[in-house]
């Protein structure tokens, strides 16, 4: 019974509900996971995880690295000629997936979006090195990038000190507003 999968019919009504976006008009065009710049490294990419959740596909779906890897970019949104804010609903999913507690395939990710999210919320952007360093540390891995992050510093692709950008805003409103 390993490979079974067993659809849950109230699926995409609650990402539909939760997310206000109509998953079931997407027409799975494609455009979306055409223009995703981490499509290469997702297992399902957003064009399938949209048919996995129209298919009431719900532990593919929570289970999918697609929900961890999303850059967030709005790639996929602004290409939907549906009209879809794929992201949100991706975001959605990720939402749901944390509720659930769905622990995503790749070993210590969901600790590598906390952070990331933490940096940019605190930062208004990522800053390389002390994610580098906090992630490290945080997986019991302290030197494992210890030498991309002083080739970095060397070349000047990084700074020493973090700078501070513009509030990450509206992304970060719409997080806390969903209780995460």
């Amino acid at each position: 019974m390993n490979g079974l999968v067993i659809p849950s019919p109230d699926f995409r009504r609650e990402v539909e509900a939760d997310s206000g976006e109509r998953v079931s008009s997407c027409i799975q065009c494609g455009k979306c996971s055409g223009g995703c710049p981490a499509f290469a490294m997702m297992d399902l990419g957003p064009r399938r995880l949209m048919r996995a959740v129209q298919l009431g596909l719900r532990q593919e779906a929570l289970a999918s690295n697609t929900l961890w890897l999303c850059l967030f970019c709005m790639t996929c949104s602004s290409r939907c000629p549906m009209k879809i804010d794929v992201a949100l609903v991706i975001e959605t999913l990720r939402h749901q997936a944390i509720k659930e507690d769905v622990r995503p395939a790749e070993k210590d990710i969901a600790v590598f979006h906390r952070l990331f999210l933490a940096q940019v919320g605190a930062l208004g952007r990522a800053y390389e090195l002390g994610l580098g360093a906090a992630y490290g540390l945080l997986t019991l891995r302290p030197w494992a990038n210890m030498g991309e992050n002083v080739a970095m510093l060397r070349r000047g692709k990084v700074p020493f000190i973090p700078e501070r950008a513009a509030a990450a805003g509206p992304l970060f409103d719409r997080v806390k507003k969903s209780g995460d």
